[in-house]
């Protein structure tokens, strides 16, 4: 198994979960949903996404498939981003545009640090700019925007992030404004370089914060709310990119046919 972080191995196992999790409920599979069209073709390109997702999720936990598998993926998130969400970025309200393109836009920099990660010397003589430190550099501006992003909605739409604020914790909005302005602050870093595997690491945390704090509780509390369900698989798949967006800053050393560039 090409282990090269624990990042690497959470995230793998991530997409593993999302397959089954599309083959358990198709509506509550993170990453590839919401889909376009309907009827079959609608059903088709949700289990075209859990195909990639089971066929990637193993492939990178074997070290001969890793990179067949890390190109799999990258090449699917990034058509799926430019054929399905970024056209209705343009035309969808702004705020709810964004929520369609930028949590993908999270699970595309993760796969694209993976691909770094395990790439060949085919990758990078034809592929060269989505691999080595360009391509690390193009998945961390995807990440630090989207970061900004989720910090600007806590303000947008400060009335629904309050209500996630666990009822135990005192004064609700000073949490959404405080982890609004972390968010933020935190992709400004990534897009600056300026510590960013800081960073990156406390987004990571912070993350993960809001699945145990607030997602897990109220799904463990026996919610049959299907939103909630597929928040929650999403935060967890975002979780496990940002983690692995984390190791990129640690995981500085790259095979040789990177370095022989």
């Amino acid at each position: 198994m090409p282990l090269v972080s624990t990042g690497y191995l959470v995230f793998s196992i991530a997409m593993l979960g999302v397959g089954v999790v599309g083959l358990l409920d198709r509506d509550l599979m993170p990453v590839w949903n919401p889909a376009p069209g309907t009827g079959p073709a609608h059903n088709l390109l949700l289990y075209l996404g859990i195909v990639v997702s089971l066929i990637s999720g193993a492939g990178l936990l074997v070290k001969r498939m890793a990179a067949a598998a890390a190109r799999m993926l990258l090449a699917a998130l990034l058509i799926w981003m430019l054929l399905f969400r970024l056209p209705t970025f343009f035309r969808a309200p702004l705020f709810a545009a964004c929520w369609s393109v930028f949590p993908l836009a999270v699970m595309l920099s993760a796969a694209m640090v993976l691909y770094v990660w395990v790439a060949t010397a085919w990758d990078t003589r034809h592929v060269r700019h989505l691999t080595g430190e360009s391509g690390l550099r193009v998945a961390h501006i995807l990440y630090g925007l989207s970061l900004v992003f989720f910090g600007t909605a806590h303000f947008i739409d400060v009335k629904d992030t309050v209500s996630l604020v666990p009822n135990w914790l005192p004064v609700h909005l000073f949490w959404a404004y405080f982890t609004g302005c972390a968010y933020i602050g935190a992709g400004l870093a990534v897009l600056l370089g300026v510590l960013a595997r800081l960073a990156a690491i406390l987004a990571a945390v912070q993350i993960g914060s809001f699945l145990i704090l607030v997602w897990i509780p109220i799904v463990a509390a026996g919610s049959k709310v299907p939103f909630q369900w597929s928040e929650t698989f999403l935060n967890a798949a975002l979780l496990a990119g940002a983690w692995a967006i984390a190791d990129s800053y640690r995981h500085t050393t790259l095979p040789s046919h990177h370095r022989a560039r």
